[in-house]
C-alpha cells in the first residue's frame, strides 16, 4: 500500500533548507510519513512522493583513500565505488563507517543531505542527474526531500558530475 505524501511544507527546518534559502536557490520541499521499518529510505521516498526512482537520489558517504567523500546516486541503482574513487582522483573507495558519516555531516543515516553538512565534503553527483529537469535529494531528515535542479545542486555543493551509479 502506497503511503500518502504530506502537503508541501515551507522551507527552513533543516540546515539543508536553510542553505538553499540563503543561496536564493529555487527548490520545493516535499515530505511524507516515514516508516522506520522501511528497508530502503530512497525507494520509500520515491513511492510515497510518486516520483520515478531514477529522479530520487540517495546521499552516500564513502571513504576514498582515507578521505570522506559524498556520492549522490539514483535510488534505483547502486554506487560504483571504483568509479567514485576515479572521479576524485583516488585509488580505493569503501563505504564509510555510518557513525563517522553521521558525525561529519551532522545528519542521521537515512537523512544525510548533500547540502548544509557540518563539514563540507567533496561531492560527486551521478551524471544521470542532468537528464532530469529536477531531482529529489534528502532535505536532512527522514521523510523530507528537496526537489531542485541538478545544476543548482552541483553549484551549491561544488560537486563534480561523473558516471558513478550502476543499474
Amino acid at each position: 500500500m502506497a503511503k500518502k505524501a504530506k502537503k508541501q511544507q515551507q522551507p527552513g527546518g533543516t540546515p539543508a533548507t536553510v542553505a538553499l534559502t540563503a543561496a536564493g536557490t529555487a527548490f520545493t520541499v516535499r515530505s511524507y510519513d516515514h516508516d522506520p521499518a522501511s528497508p530502503s529510505y530512497g525507494e520509500e521516498a520515491a513511492e510515497a512522493l510518486g516520483v520515478a526512482p531514477d529522479r530520487v537520489f540517495k546521499t552516500l558517504v564513502a571513504d576514498v583513500d582515507g578521505e570522506l567523500v559524498v556520492a549522490v546516486v539514483p535510488v534505483a541503482g547502486s554506487l560504483d565505488l571504483k568509479a567514485l574513487a576515479s572521479a576524485v582522483g583516488g585509488k580505493r573507495a569503501a563505504m564509510a563507517d555510518p557513525a563517522a558519516a553521521e558525525r561529519t555531516t551532522g545528519y542521521v543515516r537515512g537523512g544525510i543531505s548533500p547540502l548544509g553538512q557540518r563539514k563540507r565534503l567533496r561531492t560527486v553527483i551521478d551524471a544521470s542527474a542532468r537528464t532530469h529537469a529536477t531531482i529529489c535529494v534528502s532535505a536532512g531528515r527522514r521523510g523530507l526531500e528537496v526537489e531542485l535542479s541538478a545544476d543548482d545542486l552541483a553549484v551549491l555543493t561544488e560537486a563534480v558530475l561523473a558516471p558513478i551509479g550502476r543499474g
